[in-house]
């Protein structure tokens, strides 16, 4: 049935919430606001950055772009690496590719944050595309890294709504996924509210790595 796997990267391969929550916190303290609490700042695990700074605390123009600044000055030297795989991830990618899937990460994250994260913790190697945004934001949005990826693979749109799945732990994911009409796999040991990757439409929804290996492996098309 599927031939092509898309991963989001936060909350789906990686526990990623202490270095985002962290840097997050760092940017509201040199915009000189009230720093919220880490948990407060966990919706800004998953979106583009400056679409939370505008959607959950209201700052937009030239100060959301400072925010973003200020907090890739802290992400890009420390957060980054305040991370962790998921227990069975690293095993999972390895049996996925074994078993013959092309394996991608489509991540709203900076693709060359993406790449190092991969790196560090000896995954990238599993993967034989990584599309993540730019640095200008010219490709933010999960659409645009979704549709990235693709170009990367040379699929072309019927190609890919017959062999393609996205797997991710936010409606983002799913929505992202849905615009192109290809499958999703929604993972709730991420950063989902309760029954959002549900109410989103995933395909189907998983609640461990495990879960998930079982059902990729249960739908290659060999």
């Amino acid at each position: 049935m599927y031939k092509v796997v898309l991963f989001d990267l936060d909350g789906t391969l990686t526990d990623s919430r202490e270095g985002i929550c962290k840097s997050v916190q760092h940017a509201f303290i040199k915009l000189g606001r009230p720093a919220p609490t880490l948990k407060e700042l966990e919706c800004f695990i998953g979106p583009p950055l400056k679409t939370s700074f505008r959607e959950f605390y209201g700052i937009v123009g030239e100060e959301a772009d400072r925010g973003v600044a200020f907090y890739r000055e802290r992400y890009s030297v420390v957060g980054k690496y305040e991370n962790m795989p998921y227990e069975g991830i690293a095993t999972m990618l390895k049996a996925l590719k074994d078993a013959g899937y092309t394996l991608a990460v489509a991540s709203s994250k900076p693709e060359v944050y993406v790449e190092d994260i991969l790196k560090y913790f000896d995954l990238y190697d599993y993967f034989h595309y990584v599309a993540g945004s730019d640095m200008e934001g010219k490709r933010g949005e999960k659409e645009d890294v979704i549709e990235e990826a693709f170009r990367r693979m040379g699929l072309d749109e019927e190609t890919r709504k017959k062999q393609a799945v996205m797997v991710g732990d936010r409606h983002f994911d799913i929505n992202g996924a849905k615009f192109f009409g290809i499958d999703s796999i929604g993972v709730t040991y991420g950063f989902a509210k309760d029954n959002e990757l549900v109410e989103a439409g995933a395909t189907y929804v998983v609640d461990t790595v495990a879960q998930l290996q079982e059902l990729l492996l249960s739908k290659l098309d060999a």
